[in-house]
């Protein structure tokens, strides 16, 4: 029922009178909270009030429950509005002072949406084309450093927003396939910090991702975090509304991004993403990728609704992403040991990579 209800929220086209009369709102704002989506199912609501008022009147959403769900809806509007600002006024100052860059992810996908403050926000992940020297001192004389330099990315804020200052967009736990992404990210970077944009009310400008990389990158960062903490609808339905704006179901299009799917070792979980896409959102084949994998699509849809918004909720794996660093790190081990038969190259490449990471941090502190 509350994946009808979502498709509603996406479409707004089917007839879900009955979802209407028979939904437990309580219910479905503790799965909307937990998956970081309160704002997308409460514009949702809006909609049934208009087009479902005899409905709502028998099964009416409790007057307690409203006024919290609306105080988060006004929340993550001021959250939008205060990283929208931030992420222009970090552009601006990239921009000025001669380093080119986007802004990945959050701000841009927020665009895509029929409402752009409904989608609650996370940190900015600017992407800078330029050097990991050079990005490296130019972050050390402008902002103050969070934590150490990290191998994709510096941890900084500025005016309160947690800012990632990204070497690239993305990485891979399997060598041979991260070497394979980072060409083709370079290949790519100069379009990507050409895309120019208005946000929102005026706000200001950022430069963000075309569709056609996003349709990758997105892929790949859901990817990535399936295997480091696990992901949740939010970053399922901002795919989704990549794939809807896209164009690359186009025949040539397709082809060639179906070869590169397989040469960046994404087709298998390209796949599985499609079949979650389909079941929980409703999209249709036109919309697709990828052919559906039921196996591996059933697998992926039991992380999300297990683990939530990147994993934050998980009870199984030893409540893995509520440990700290020594106990979190086998317990990964272990979870991901339970991918290998449907993922081998990036799962038994996890530990490897994690492994190394580690003493490179320690070695560039």
């Amino acid at each position: 029922m509350i994946f009808d209800f979502l498709k509603y929220c996406l479409d707004g086209n089917d007839n879900i009178s009955n979802v209407v009369a028979d939904i437990d709102w309580q219910q479905l704002y503790s799965f909307a909270s937990k998956q970081a989506i309160l704002g997308l199912c409460f514009d949702g609501i809006e909609r049934m009030g208009k087009e479902y008022p005899e409905e709502l009147k028998l099964n009416p959403i409790g007057r307690e429950l409203l006024m919290t769900w609306i105080g988060k809806v006004q929340q993550i509007r001021r959250q939008n509005m205060n990283v929208n600002g931030v992420a222009a006024k970090l552009y601006s100052k990239f921009n000025k002072d001669g380093l080119r860059c986007c802004i990945l992810k959050g701000q841009g996908n927020a665009l895509m949406y029929t409402n752009p403050y409904s989608r609650t926000p996370g940190d900015i992940d600017v992407w800078v084309n330029a050097s990991r020297e050079d990005i490296t001192e130019y972050a050390k004389s402008h902002f103050k450093l969070k934590d150490d330099i990290r191998f994709h990315h510096i941890e900084t804020t500025m005016d309160g927003v947690p800012v990632e200052l990204h070497f690239f967009p993305c990485s891979m736990n399997n060598p041979l396939y991260h070497a394979r992404l980072q060409k083709w990210f370079k290949l790519n970077a100069d379009l990507q910090c050409s895309n120019v944009v208005s946000l929102s009310d005026g706000i200001g400008e950022i430069a963000i991702p075309t569709t056609a990389f996003n349709v990758v990158y997105q892929l790949t960062h859901l990817y990535h975090h399936f295997f480091d903490e696990g992901i949740g609808m939010r970053q399922i339905v901002d795919y989704y509304f990549v794939l809807v704006k896209s164009e690359e179901r186009r025949v040539k299009n397709l082809t060639a991004l179906q070869r590169e799917l397989k040469h960046l070792g994404l087709w298998k979980f390209a796949r599985a993403v499609m079949y979650v896409l389909h079941e929980v959102l409703g999209i249709s084949e036109e919309k697709m990728i990828a052919p559906m994998d039921e196996k591996r699509g059933k697998l992926l849809l039991a992380e999300i609704l297990n683990g939530g918004n990147f994993g934050q909720h998980f009870t199984k794996y030893g409540h893995f992403t509520q440990q700290g660093m020594a106990k979190k790190y086998f317990l990964k081990i272990w979870r991901n040991m339970h991918f290998v038969r449907y993922y081998p190259a990036e799962a038994l490449s996890e530990p490897l990579f994690r492994t190394w990471h580690f003493f490179w941090r320690l070695c560039h502190k």
